[in-house]
């Protein structure tokens, strides 16, 4: 049975340490983790329109727009439509949204990344295939999920701190 305890106690910590980082992203710029890399993608690149940013950040465009309603609410970012394309909208970055990233902590997903880019790609492949195995086990392959670490769903409505 000490098997399945560690097993268990892994995922908790996993579970928790999202969870944690969270909470702090939460409390120290009062923005998800969602809305950071947003923001960040926005930075990256200052002419984008709301379809490659969905893109970039793999999330649908329906939530990007959800995500850019709130963030726009708070003045750190303005829509343009396009001059050559009415079609097409850009997102900018405002000063207060480039101040904010300024001062934001690094979403855990991108120390995550940094450290699993660091793995042989032996290691990288046993770990996609254990965490595959263990969402099936868990019942959770088939919810729909993006490659955000962030607890909870990435486009739900909030009371407190604005969610998504």
């Amino acid at each position: 049975m000490d098997n399945i305890d560690d097993v268990l106690v892994a995922l908790r910590r996993v579970i928790r340490a999202t969870d944690l980082h969270s909470k702090h992203l939460a409390k120290t710029t009062g923005l998800t983790t969602p809305q950071i890399l947003l923001l960040q993608a926005i930075r990256a690149r200052s002419d984008i329109t709301i379809g490659e940013l969905a893109n970039e950040v793999s999330l649908s465009q329906a939530t990007v727009t959800t995500i850019l309603d709130r963030l726009e609410k708070r003045e750190l970012v303005y829509r343009e439509r396009s001059t050559k394309d009415k079609r097409k909208v850009h997102a900018h970055l405002t000063d207060a949204g480039a101040n904010i990233l300024e001062d934001a902590p690094i979403p855990l997903q991108e120390h995550f990344t940094h450290q699993f880019d660091n793995l042989q790609q032996w290691e990288q492949m046993m770990i996609i295939a254990a965490l595959q195995r263990v969402a099936h086990m868990m019942d959770a392959q088939q919810i729909d999920a993006a490659p955000v670490l962030d607890i909870g769903s990435i486009d739900r409505q909030s009371t407190n701190v604005d969610k998504a």
